[in-house]
């Protein structure tokens, strides 16, 4: 039992290494196939040198071949023929030493190989040797020697016996089997003797190199070798495109600067100029935009007024209710459409570029402190109790107006959600270098999949009861990502409600880019201070509650923000 537990084991220990090994090849043919599958520029352009060089072989293969096939200069020399004539005429009376000595000429002139020669000779040709001779027999010019009619000399048998019209002149030639040759003939002015020289035509030539991969073999054997240099060389090429490529990636949403990156390269500089006429388009679009926004609310604000003023005469006046009640619900629609002008105006300021001259040191608490003393009386009305929690100053570098925007639109928003009897809290910490600012509220909260689409602009949560135009959050975002930070929604915990949470990066911890003072999405970045503030200390948490009464510049109480 023991025993064939063991194997089981074993078994499945095996079965265990098997699937793992077959994940992991299963992973390395995904990935080779993400390679071949998905387009790439590289591969492109390695896979175009490789099929130049290719080209590039093959039409040196044919030029050979063709100027091979048209003319030979080992048969059409002179002094060779004339070698192999005064040979035979010498050695006429010693055959066996005249076929040597021809023999012995011949190899010279196919350029044998003397290892393989004395192989053959000795008897020990082996089929490689065998192999190689026929493909040089069937390259290399062929001999025929004749004394009278008889031949006495043949370089092999597969040599056609053919004869020139006339002696001296270089002929294209059919043999028996219908392949063509170049052949020429030369007479010797003493005797009968007479030297052929032949030449395989063009496509028999053809037809051997193919056969015997002299053609294939040395682009098997190279092409290797030289596709690492070319992938190499092909990345170093790249390396400003993908300098533009970064450059574009690592910009914020709103910066839309022409591009630091200036190429020396002619093939570059229609897209980088392309590029920058792009971005001069869309920054000019989106000046418009903003201009024509900001004008027409700024506009709208006088015959709101106006409107309100008169409404409020009327109401004065009138005695029936339902006049009186119609009257109100006018000022209550005048009275929203007021606050989303408002908010237009405040969200074109938010997405509207910032001098330097703007930004300044400010204590996020002070001024949350100032902004909750401001909206307590909008929180009595709805009956909503305030509450900051903070354990200190906390110093940024930051432009007052976004954030007095950014202030009153979370606090504001939590007021309108939270229950009568509710309360909204107020805490700031700080941690590796950020600020942190939690604003929680006791309303019916956001679903978490509309987390994102909430900071959309005029995009409301359709479960939302209360009246609003869905800017409040777009406003939040715009602020915090000018001032380089992170903004989300969550749950505060138990029970109902949600919680807001705004990250700023504290004085002299800014993000710059590349050191050259300008930030990602193109405001300027906190300086590096002199010396920590003398309000920058940490002293005990504290649990405090802006005790300011509202005043005459804090907002009208009736007229809340959408969220």
């Amino acid at each position: 039992m023991n025993v064939m537990n063991a194997g089981i084991a074993r078994i499945g220990r095996l079965a265990m290494t098997a699937a793992k090994a077959a994940k992991a090849a299963a992973r390395r043919l995904g990935r080779l196939w993400s390679l071949v599958a998905f387009p790439s520029l590289a591969r492109r352009l390695v896979v175009a040198q490789m099929a130049v060089l290719v080209l590039l072989w093959t039409l040196l293969f044919a030029w050979v071949l063709y100027e091979s096939s048209m003319r030979n200069e080992l048969i059409e020399s002179g002094s060779i023929h004339n070698a192999f004539i005064e040979v035979t005429e010498s050695l006429r009376d010693q055959p066996a030493r005249q076929h040597a000595a021809l023999l012995a000429m011949d190899r010279a002139v196919r350029s044998e190989q003397s290892d393989r020669a004395e192989r053959r000779a000795q008897g020990r040709a082996t089929a490689q040797d065998k192999e190689d001779e026929d493909a040089e027999a069937a390259l290399s010019p062929s001999l025929l020697v004749w004394q009278g009619e008889t031949l006495i000399y043949r370089s092999s048998e597969e040599v056609p016996l053919l004869r020139n019209s006339a002696p001296g002149v270089l002929e294209k030639l059919t043999g028996p089997d219908g392949r063509r040759w170049l052949v020429k003939t030369s007479r010797s002015r003493h005797s009968d003797v007479r030297v052929t020289m032949m030449a395989p035509g063009l496509w028999q030539m053809v037809l051997t190199i193919h056969d015997h991969g002299y053609y294939l073999l040395p682009l098997l054997v190279s092409l290797p070798f030289l596709v690492l240099p070319a992938w190499l060389t092909v990345r170093v090429a790249l390396r400003p495109w993908r300098e533009v490529s970064d450059e574009v990636a690592s910009r914020g949403w709103n910066d839309l600067a022409p591009l630091r990156f200036q190429s020396r390269h002619q093939e570059l500089k229609p897209l980088a100029q392309a590029i920058d006429t792009l971005l001069q388009r869309v920054r000019e679009s989106a000046d418009r935009e903003r201009s024509l926004i900001a004008d027409a609310a700024h506009e709208l604000r006088t015959p709101l007024a106006a409107i309100r003023v008169n409404v409020e005469a009327l109401k004065d006046q009138a005695t029936d209710p339902r006049e009186r009640a119609l009257m109100g619900s006018l000022l209550r629609s005048n009275e929203r459409a007021a606050r989303l002008v408002s908010q237009l105006l405040q969200l074109m300021r938010s997405d509207a570029e910032k001098s330097q001259d703007a930004y300044a040191v400010l204590d996020l608490e002070e001024l949350i402190q100032d902004r909750l003393a401001l909206l307590e009386t909008l929180a009595d009305l709805r009956g909503v109790t305030l509450e900051l929690v903070s354990p200190g100053p906390q110093p940024v570098f930051a432009e007052r107006e976004s954030l007095v925007s950014m202030v009153d639109n979370l606090v504001d928003n939590a007021i309108k959600y939270s229950p009568a009897g509710g309360e909204v809290v107020v805490r700031l910490s700080s941690r590796a270098g950020r600020a942190t600012l939690y604003v929680d509220d006791q309303g019916p909260g956001i679903p978490e999949p509309l987390h994102a689409r909430v900071f959309d602009r005029f995009f409301r949560s359709p479960d939302q009861a209360q009246s609003g135009s869905g800017l409040g959050l777009a406003i939040v975002k715009s602020v915090v990502e000018r001032h380089h930070g992170q903004v989300r929604l969550t749950t505060p915990g138990a029970g109902p409600g949600l919680r807001v949470v705004v990250q700023l990066p504290l004085y002299g911890q800014g993000l710059t880019r590349g050191g050259s003072g300008t930030a990602a999405d193109g405001t300027p970045p906190p300086p590096a201070p002199a010396a920590a503030p003398a309000s920058a200390g940490s002293p005990p948490p504290r649990r405090s509650a802006p005790p300011a009464p509202h005043s005459a510049a804090s907002p009208d109480p009736s007229a809340t923000p959408p969220r």
